[in-house]
């Protein structure tokens, strides 16, 4: 009540407002409010105070309001102005898209049409949507990411399942945890004697005999964390017949799987004799000359091929003799063969050249790889013969051509003894990194294979700006 005891709500009606405080409503209430005239005019601006973005939109005024409309906005204005104007005053309101001319900037509100005076004079309401356009936009995407990993999902398994029944091989997916079947292929399937549809699910120690699900998943997961894994020896239920299962341990969605594969043992012994006889065949077949030798690189055996190379007669007259005394440069490149190949496991495309006692020496590459065993580390040697890719090369590179025009730029600019000299540090360097690199960065080998103590080659690798280089 007043302080004249009226009531300021009588029947539904609201009090009289001031003008200055109803602009201040309206902007309170709504995040844009326009007026326009029945043409469409702006009469007015009100922007919310709480919107900064909105504040270019106060120079609206004196404009036609579609103007400031995307085009396929006016043609839905237009209509809804109609309707309006038509005496539908129903509050149905109508999204429009703003945007300026040169489509800069864009952004949509929902507005209800409002009439507030005898003139014609109608008040837009906007409501701001571009929170819930934003929204629009990354629920499309994610659901564009998650259609993307659907069938990104399919195509794996669809590969998966083409892989696991073009193998020959019998494979089994068992969970740790449970000791069950996850999937298998339809080989393992025809293996264990069930099909495949039993089988999923089941405890993999049903389909063998004498021995419980715990202990043989236990076996298997020992086996496969082992440092030289084995395979674990099962009787199968169905036949009685002995199988190898070799386990690979491996976690996804966090558990623990095992991915066996199923052998019969007489298959075993079967693929291990045939290739024991095809690499037997490829040593003394091959046209790559192999050999292999002890930690000191005594030669302890060696097929036809380096015979050829070397121009042996019989392989006496190389076994028991060190590979050094047959290589170029001797026990330098011996100790950096076999102390890479010892670091590394294996030494990859080494450059050198060999040579009989009475042959010419040969460029070739070596491969080197080591091989443990019970009587101590063997290195094996595979020597391909690459003289003939040499003499096929071109006499000059590029490179070689390019220093010796820059080289030639040098006359006139420069004495002979400067360009002596400056000649002299280009192909000292280039020696100097290519006995780095033989050596793979063994700094003594490098220093024995350019005849320089180790402090000399210190010094140049100083000078030459190379002390770190090859470290990482």
């Amino acid at each position: 009540m007043s302080s004249r005891g009226t009531k300021y709500w009588n029947s539904g009606a609201i009090p009289l407002i001031a003008p200055e405080i109803l602009g201040d409503i309206i902007a309170d209430l709504a995040d844009l409010a326009v007026v326009i005239n029945d043409a469409g005019v702006v009469l007015s601006v009100l922007v919310n105070a709480g919107n900064d973005f909105f504040r270019r939109m106060e120079k609206w005024e004196t404009l036609d309001f579609r103007k400031v409309l995307a085009s396929e906005s006016i043609e839905k204005f237009d209509r809804r102005l109609a309707e309006f104007l038509g005496g539908q005053t129903a509050s149905r309101p109508v999204e429009l898209n703003h945007s300026d001319e040169a489509g800069r900037w864009e952004f949509p509100v929902r507005y209800t049409l409002h009439r507030i005076g005898p003139e014609g004079a109608i008040l837009l309401l906007g409501r701001d949507l571009r929170p819930i356009a934003e929204m629009q936009r990354q629920l499309v995407k994610a659901q564009i990411a998650l259609e993307r990993d659907y069938e990104a999902q399919r195509e794996f398994d669809t590969r998966f399942r083409v892989m696991m029944e073009a193998t020959r091989e019998a494979l089994v997916f068992v969970s740790v945890h449970t000791g069950n079947i996850t999937d298998l292929n339809s080989i393992a399937a025809t293996q264990l004697g069930r099909p495949r549809e039993e089988l999923v699910g089941s405890p993999l120690a049903d389909s063998f005999s004498d021995s419980r699900k715990g202990e043989l998943i236990v076996d298997l997961a020992e086996q496969a964390l082992a440092d030289r894994p084995v395979a674990v020896r099962a009787l199968q239920r169905r036949t009685g017949e002995a199988v190898d299962i070799t386990p690979t341990l491996f976690r996804a969605a966090g558990e623990r799987f095992l991915l066996c594969r199923i052998e019969a043992e007489e298959a075993v012994k079967v693929e291990i004799d045939s290739l024991t006889q095809l690499l037997g065949s490829l040593y003394q077949r091959g046209p790559d000359a192999i050999l292999f030798t002890d930690q000191d690189g005594t030669i302890l055996w060696a097929n036809e091929s380096l015979l050829d190379l070397i121009d042996a007669a019989h392989d006496r007259k190389v076994r028991g003799r060190s590979l050094a005394d047959f290589l170029s440069r001797g026990s330098v490149d011996l100790r950096v063969m076999i102390d890479n190949a010892s670091r590394a496991g294996r030494l990859r495309m080494f450059p050198t050249r060999i040579a009989g006692e009475f042959a010419e020496p040969r460029a070739v590459e070596i491969a080197v790889t080591l091989l443990p065993s019970d009587q101590g580390d063997v290195f094996g040697y595979v020597v391909r013969d690459a003289s003939r890719s040499d003499s096929l090369r071109p006499a000059g590179t590029p490179g070689s051509d390019e220093n010796v025009r820059s080289v030639m730029e040098l006359v006139g600019s420069a004495t002979l003894k400067d360009i002596v000299a400056e000649t002299t540090d280009v192909i000292e360097r280039m020696c100097i990194e290519t006995a780095v690199e033989l050596t793979m960065n063994n700094r003594v080998a490098a220093a024995e294979m350019l005849g320089l103590s180790r402090q000399s080659l210190y010094v140049k690798l100083r000078k030459y700006d190379l002390l770190h280089k090859g470290q990482d």
